[in-house]
This record gives C-alpha cells, sequence and structure tokens, in this order.
C-alpha cells in the first residue's frame, strides 16, 4: 500500500464514504483520487496503489475499486498498463488567480477616498538596479518614489507603501497625493492601466515600517507588491505593500460565473 497517498486522506474522509449514502460508493472514491490528482497532491508520474491496496485503505471492495481506477483512466487522468501498474498521467500546473481589473482599480481607488494618507517622502530619484531593470529605464534615468502610510478613518496606520512610477509629468507632490488618489493621478497622466499583477507574501517590518505601523521592530507583516502596466504592456508603475496584520486582510471575492458543474 502507498502510504504517502494514503496520508492524503483524513480518517473523516474514509468514514464519510458510507455504503448507504446515495452516491455510488465507487464514485466517492473516484472523486477523492480526482481531487487529489487535479490539485496536485498525487503528482504527475506517481505509482497508484494496486486496486487491492485501494480497496484495503478505503474498506471497499475490490470491485469498486477497479471501478473507481477506470474511472480515473477513462478521464485520461491515469494510465494502466498490465504489469506495470497505473501511473498518474495529469500535469498539474497552477493557475493564477483572476479577477476582473476595473472593479479592483475601483476598489483600491475607494479604499484611497476612505482612509486617510501621509506622504514621507516624494522624490524623482534614480531607483536601485533591479527596479530600474524592472521599469525599462536607461542607466541614470529617474523615476517617482512615493512613500506613504495609509491609516483608517481613526487614525491607525495599517499600511506602509514604496511606489515607482515612470511617465508622470504632474500631480506628484505631497500635497496632492494627501488629497488626492493616486491611481487617479496616473490615469490623469494618460497612463491606462490595463493589467495588474500582485505577489502576496510576508516579511518582517524595519525600524521605520515597524515606527509608521505600531509594531515592534521584527514583527511580521504581510507584504504585496503590485506591477501595474498599460495597454502595450508597458510596465509603470511598482508597489510595495506592508501591512499591519492585526489591522488589515487582504480579501478577493471572485465570481463563480464562468464556474461549469460537471
Amino acid at each position: 500500500m502507498s502510504s504517502a497517498i494514503e496520508k492524503l486522506f483524513s480518517k473523516r474522509d474514509l468514514e464519510l464514504m458510507q455504503s448507504e449514502a446515495p452516491t455510488p460508493l465507487y464514485f466517492q472514491m473516484y472523486s477523492l483520487l480526482k481531487g487529489r490528482i487535479l490539485d496536485g497532491s498525487i503528482a504527475h508520474g506517481t505509482q497508484m496503489p494496486t486496486e487491492q491496496q485501494l480497496a484495503e485503505m478505503f474498506g471497499v471492495s475490490r470491485i469498486t475499486a477497479k471501478r473507481a481506477m477506470d474511472e480515473l483512466a477513462a478521464d485520461e487522468l491515469v494510465e494502466r498498463r498490465r504489469g506495470k501498474g497505473s501511473h498518474v498521467t495529469h500535469h498539474y500546473e497552477p493557475e493564477p488567480v483572476q479577477a476582473p481589473l476595473v472593479g479592483m482599480l475601483e476598489k483600491l481607488a475607494s479604499m484611497g477616498r476612505q482612509t486617510r494618507i501621509k506622504v514621507l517622502d516624494v522624490e524623482k530619484v534614480i531607483p536601485p538596479a533591479d527596479i530600474r531593470s524592472e521599469l525599462g529605464l536607461a542607466k541614470g534615468e529617474k523615476a517617482h518614489r512615493v512613500i506613504r502610510v495609509r491609516s483608517s478613518e481613526e487614525g491607525e496606520p495599517f499600511a506602509y507603501y514604496i511606489s515607482w512610477t515612470v511617465g508622470i509629468k504632474k500631480g506628484f507632490s505631497k500635497r496632492e497625493l494627501e488629497t488626492n488618489v493616486r491611481l487617479d493621478t496616473i490615469k490623469e497622466n494618460g497612463l491606462i492601466l490595463s493589467k495588474v499583477e500582485q505577489y502576496l507574501g510576508a516579511d518582517a517590518a524595519n525600524n521605520e515600517v515597524a515606527r509608521e505601523l505600531e509594531l515592534k521592530a521584527g514583527a511580521p507583516t504581510l507584504t504585496l507588491v503590485r506591477h501595474s502596466y498599460t495597454k502595450d504592456g508597458k510596465l509603470v508603475d511598482i508597489l510595495f505593500c506592508q501591512y499591519n496584520p492585526k489591522r488589515f486582510q487582504y480579501r478577493m471575492s471572485l465570481s463563480m460565473d464562468d464556474y461549469h458543474s460537471e
């Protein structure tokens, strides 16, 4: 029996496979195995347990185990070869979460209007080499760097931002950035965003971030890096965010319109 595969299923998973349930046992077993294959838990090339091993593992008959494996083979998730056993043929490839950009930008702009922003520094400077490379800047070219802190309406700081933006000709002064939404100002400069990529992570707060977000130095923060592109694929804005996890949670609501039940 494959102990590695057996560990993928909890005691509750196996207990829920009851013969009196309306769904046939083979289909319950097939669904459990299929789910683990599709999410990559049982990787491509993995040799599946024998029918007898599966029967013992799930507490079903060998005929039930065989039918479940037949269904997986029919879905081209596994390949069965006489004398060589069954192997997973499905290649798991994680897909990025996609959400409507317009709605996302509207929510970001709304947050900008409903919270307070304090600009710590705004300056046109030469970015670090990695930022310069990402923005496609030549040696010596400058970009607008803005360092900000966002607080709730009650005055509790929850976000620390550092952004690098190119193509800005107006509106990036301390006063204007504290009274206007930065995304609106970017748009007013003729930069129409058509794609945004975001990366979530975690990092420790350095002394400055800790001071501004009212944390202890070294305390964990939720991090987000956002790359914003125009219609022609040009990267024009890179935003680095650190959030006080006690005051901010990142939530994304996705539509189920594109989901189709089998």
